[in-house]
């Protein structure tokens, strides 16, 4: 631990490791594991090194956009280019096939209930007889239905 007297373990070089370790989803707890201290000691860091602060937040801002619009494409659906090299009557010949993928149902879900909390929540779709539709049986079922228009 480094107290009054005791040299700090942080080097400057840690910005750029920390940037791309946390591209990765680290946590102040792994980036510990990763330099050999402890997770406070990268509270620490964080907190009295505002160019690891940075690079630690910045790292963090990029991997939770790039995870954001994965799910964004999983939820809505996307369409994707596969290309292949196959050999035909003993040439190499370049296939390109076009991959289809529906919008996922549970992504849907995960999406709305988190960007749109009120209306999606879990307690919003538990309404009494009569009440609301049951916005996740329609999602499921627009979700099926999607899937299958493919066939």
């Amino acid at each position: 631990m480094n107290g009054p007297g005791h040299p700090s373990l942080y080097k400057p070089e840690y910005c750029e490791l920390g940037h791309n370790y946390c591209l990765l989803g680290a946590t102040n707890e792994e980036l510990g594991g990763f330099f050999g201290v402890t997770r406070r000691t990268i509270d620490n860091w964080i907190a009295t090194h505002p160019d690891f602060a940075k690079a630690v937040h910045d790292g963090r801002a990029v991997a939770d956009a790039i995870i954001a619009r994965s799910l964004f494409s999983r939820a809505k659906g996307f369409k994707h280019e596969v290309t292949r090299i196959t050999l035909y009557q003993g040439e190499e010949r370049k296939v390109t096939n076009t991959v289809e993928y529906p919008p996922d149902t549970q992504a849907c879900m995960f999406w709305l209930r988190n960007r749109r909390r009120q209306s999606w929540s879990e307690k919003a779709g538990n309404e009494p007889e009569g009440g609301a539709p049951d916005m996740v049986a329609l999602l499921d079922a627009a979700g099926e239905s999607a899937r299958n228009a493919g066939d």
